[in-house]
């Protein structure tokens, strides 16, 4: 029994998440069934996140535990070839059986696409989150700079988190404008349930001139979900990498080439 890593993409509307439910219909169900098949053995699978329903990933890091001995193109070819368009391996590569796709974690990054436009794109459903209402951009990123560092994130927690404490480290908070397009780009070591996700409808609050920069610093202070914005929608919301010891020697893929094409500018 020898251990692989996998690095996987994938377009979040066809799936009800990450984690395998009865319906089958996730991200983990469909990548466990062509291991199966590829293996011809069961295959059960650990992600370095679990996302949501509707929430994409540009790399989510996964490992499992075989006895099937491939190449690393042959992962990356064989399970392609049964996994559905919305699902791809990037690469693949054979790690030390210490590691470990979730614990192993030293930060995780996602980023959210909002387009601020009087008119929604069906072109863009799905894919960047929208906001009918102007956007001012200053407000979001005075309002970011209270929300980074360590915090009691209660007010920013689904009700069915299970994390046993609700105190993260948001190492970044940064947000880009471009055109009508804004970039929210998040790094911790880890999330609580929906806390992207919550953070994002109170940011996008302030944005809007619905609520002032120092009611985010209230509602922080407060650990009282009724307070902050309502749980923003899925559709924009990427995993965009996770960082692990160098020792580990996993490839370094993480990039925004894909929504700088779909938003057709350059972030930085």
């Amino acid at each position: 029994m020898h251990r692989i890593a996998l690095g996987l993409s994938y377009d979040g509307q066809p799936w009800r998440g990450w984690q395998s439910q009865p319906c089958r219909n996730t991200v983990q169900d469909t990548l466990e069934a062509a291991l199966t098949q590829f293996t011809a053995g069961p295959v059960s699978t650990i992600c370095a996140g679990r996302t949501d329903t509707g929430v994409h990933a540009l790399e989510q890091v996964v490992h499992l535990d075989t006895t099937a001995h491939r190449s690393n193109e042959s992962w990356v070819r064989g399970l392609n070839a049964l996994l559905p368009a919305s699902i791809a391996v990037q690469w693949a590569q054979p790690v030390a059986d210490d590691f470990h796709a979730r614990f192993s974690a030293r930060m995780r990054h996602y980023v959210y696409v909002v387009r601020g436009a009087r008119v929604r794109s069906p072109l863009l459903h799905g894919r960047v989150g929208w906001v009918f209402r102007p956007l001012a951009l200053a407000p979001m990123q005075e309002a970011a700079l209270i929300l980074q560092g360590e915090h009691d994130f209660s007010a920013f927690r689904a009700a069915q988190c299970q994390a046993a404490s609700p105190v993260r480290h948001l190492h970044r908070l940064d947000i880009q404008q471009r055109g009508d397009f804004f970039l929210f780009q998040f790094s911790a070591n880890a999330f609580l349930h929906h806390m992207i996700r919550n953070l994002m409808g109170t940011l996008l609050y302030v944005g809007q001139g619905r609520q002032p920069v120092q009611w985010v610093a209230d509602v922080l202070e407060q650990k009282q979900r009724s307070l902050a914005a309502p749980t923003f929608d899925a559709a924009g919301l990427y995993l965009a990498g996770v960082n692990y010891d160098p020792v580990f020697n996993l490839p370094v893929t993480t990039t925004l080439a894909h929504l700088e094409h779909l938003c057709g500018h350059r972030f930085e």
